[in-house]
């Protein structure tokens, strides 16, 4: 593919209200609608595979933390790309600013978030920042008129100058704002703010990361905006409606004067143009029981629209109707324009946990194609206030399958396939939206299904969206809230939440095998290609290996979970990696064909970014691990780039030890060898043996 230059590719999206990044990447999601897509194009199909690494950051972690701590982070972080700095946090929330060629550090300002004698269930996560810039008349240079703006697990957020990392003293005190939840927190981890903040002209929004399933009273998940100057509150707008005057109000019953969350913990995106924010909204609390909250819960599982400057809602549209699934809205909503046979139009793409997709117009949020609603299972738990219908898109085929029996169920052996079969068939497990129960009921697919937090990426020039989906089960099983303390004690290795204040607590665990694979077929992860306008799949991949997950690194191409997204260039390839391999991937975007894998230190669970700096075309990713998947923890952001010219290409090690299956044919040929220097041992020894006697 030719290189577009940035005028034509502007003209094709001229009209849609939302710029994006050319070669660079100054955005979380690469523009302010999250398409995750770059004009960058000196990496093509035909070189993608003469990729090197050249530069690896450690952030410092692993030697300043011990073990269990580390096991408690998440490295999910996307760079930015502002200005000569490159831009990103760790877990603990350090901003860090690196020079985008080399990877050397810049400057580093540290929150000091508390980290010693914190609650078990605490978490450490930092999906990013974001940046602003001051255009007013009377100050577009000196301290402070490039800011960095970051959001803390802690509930902080931060101004910080773009050259030095120092603290803004005129933002909030000392440079940060506190924000208060509301309420006392049952440990200091249950409300944090783990995406990056959004930055609309002179106003941040952020929202924030609650803990599950603890208790029905639980803070609310009010969106906050502040002055980017001062750190003063503009607005909030918490998404349960505690108006009496709103009409919405009558979707929950009395369960609005008690209920909490509904936040926004992924991230959200923005159209300047208009003047508007987009929210992914989530469920209600608790996850698993809604009989206190009878109706549709209307603004939760949403997307939902305001006014930037004002907070003042423009439009919701519901996912799911009175969720008691975790069907959150778990990913940024993609603002892009679609090229359809009436002409241009700017909507909002919506990717589900269910794997559906969702196509809305960005003014009214009204479906571009037709969303009907249908008949799901009942018969929920004693209490329980089930909708009798929810939303099914009829353009976009569901990305994953949501059925299964225990017919279905899968083994690496006829022994685990058995064990799988018993566990499933004692099971409710009648299709999307089975309500949990007493008996145990399977969701499929799981809470961390379909897609999840890492979105879906849109290619504005060829109109096509690309998603990861993962595919397993999880088994939820309802109790009496009586019996929480001895259910918690005898199972201490599984999810035993209380649902404090609701008459059921809730065990979620993964359905998986007595060897360690999922009960559910393959492949568990997938990449997809879709044609949105003709509502058809193009392509599926398999995406990863079972490599670290398997004995000796055997690497069968069934695809794994995947936390994390991906993205397209206008050189036609695919980056991405996300699964539970130590790989970062590349796709030829039009075919699906996989072309080439970058070795990391350990998973990137995270979303790459691209940008060229000084002719060169560099592609990002953070590597770290995953504490809640079992995987190995690191603390490394690591670069790939074309050898320049006179630099040597991949080495041959790389080529094979260093991509899928290398690592378990070098384990073959030493086993072999080994093996081959015993027998030659022992018939040695016999041969010695027999001749003396």
């Amino acid at each position: 593919m030719q290189r577009l230059s940035m005028i034509a590719v502007v003209m094709l999206l001229l009209g849609s209200g939302v710029a994006y990044a050319d070669a660079g990447w100054s955005v979380y999601g690469g523009d302010d609608g999250g398409m995750r897509y770059s004009s960058a194009a000196q990496i093509t199909p035909k070189n993608v595979d003469d990729l090197i690494r050249v530069w690896t950051y450690h952030t410092g972690d692993i030697e300043k933390r011990d073990r269990q701590t580390m096991r408690r982070t998440k490295l999910e972080g996307t760079p930015i790309l502002v200005g000569d700095k490159l831009l990103l946090c760790s877990p603990f929330n350090e901003v860090i600013a690196l020079n985008p060629g080399t990877g050397k550090e810049l400057w580093r300002f540290d929150p000091k978030i508390p980290i010693e004698d914190v609650h078990p269930a605490n978490k450490f996560t930092c999906r990013g920042v974001a940046i602003w810039s001051d255009q007013s008349q009377f100050s577009s240079t000196g301290a402070c008129s490039k800011r960095v703006i970051a959001a803390t697990n802690d509930a902080r957020v931060i101004a910080l100058d773009l050259d030095t990392g120092k603290p803004c003293d005129d933002f909030g005190t000392n440079g940060e704002v506190k924000i208060d939840p509301g309420m006392p927190l049952r440990w200091p981890g249950e409300f944090q703010i783990t995406s990056a903040p959004l930055v609309v002209g002179d106003v941040i929004i952020v929202g924030s990361s609650i803990g599950d399933n603890a208790r029905v009273a639980a803070p609310h998940g009010t969106v906050r905006a502040f002055d980017v100057r001062t750190g003063q509150m503009k607005w909030t707008w918490d998404p349960v409606p505690r108006d009496p005057n709103d009409p919405a109000r009558a979707t929950w019953g009395d369960g609005w004067q008690a209920v909490g969350h509904t936040n926004v913990w992924a991230p959200m995106s923005a159209d300047p143009a208009r003047g508007l924010i987009f929210l992914p909204t989530t469920s209600p609390s608790p996850d698993f029981f809604g009989g206190l909250r009878p109706g549709n819960d209307e603004r939760a599982n949403s997307v939902v629209a305001l006014k930037a400057a004002t907070g003042q809602l423009v439009w919701s549209f519901q996912i799911v109707h009175h969720d008691v699934w975790d069907y959150d809205t778990p990913t940024q909503p993609t603002l892009a324009t679609l090229n359809l046979d009436d002409g241009k139009h700017d909507v909002v793409i919506q990717g589900t946990k269910q794997g559906f997709v969702f196509v809305l117009d960005r003014d009214t949020g009204k479906p571009i194609w037709p969303v009907e609603e249908r008949p799901v299972p009942q018969d929920g738990a004693p209490g329980e206030a089930l909708s009798p219908t929810q939303p099914f898109p009829t353009h976009v085929p569901a990305l994953v399958p949501q059925k299964i029996t225990a017919d279905d169920a899968f083994g690496m052996t006829p022994w685990d396939r058995a064990a799988c079969h018993d566990l499933m068939a004692k099971a409710r497990s009648e299709g999307l939206y089975t309500p949990p129960s007493e008996q145990g009921t399977i969701l499929f697919p799981f809470t961390g299904g379909g897609i999840n937090w890492g979105g879906v990426t849109f290619d504005p020039v060829n109109q096509i969206l690309y998603a990861n989906t993962n595919r397993a089960m999880h088994l939820i099983t309802l109790f009496p809230a009586a019996r929480y303390e001895a259910l918690h004690d005898m199972y201490p290795d599984k999810e035993v939440s209380p649902q404090r204040g609701a008459p059921f607590g809730m065990i979620r665990e993964t359905l998986i095998g007595p060897l360690g694979v999922p009960c559910n077929p393959p492949p568990w992860g997938v990449l997809a290609a879709i044609d949105l306008k003709a509502g058809k799949i193009l392509w599926e991949m398999p995406l990863g290996t079972t490599e670290e997950i398997a004995p000796l690194h055997l690497a069968l191409p069934w695809g794994v979970p995947a936390l994390g997204g991906s993205v397209v260039t206008a050189g036609g390839v695919l980056f991405i990696g996300a699964a539970m391999d130590d790989y970062l991937r590349a796709f030829d975007a039009k075919t699906g064909e996989e072309l080439w894998q970058g070795r990391l230190p350990t998973a990137a669970h995270a979303t790459p970014m691209t940008y060229e700096w000084q002719g060169r075309q560099y592609v990002v990713v953070a590597a770290g691990g995953h504490g809640d998947l079992g995987n190995t923890t690191s603390d490394s952001f690591v670069a790939f780039a074309l050898p320049k010219e006179g630099e040597s290409g991949p080495s041959l090690w790389s080529r094979t030890y260093d991509r899928p299956g290398g690592r378990f044919a070098v384990n073959v040929l030493i086993f072999l060898a080994g093996l081959t220097l015993v027998v030659w041992g022992v018939r040695r020894g016999w041969r010695a043996w027999r001749s003396k006697s």
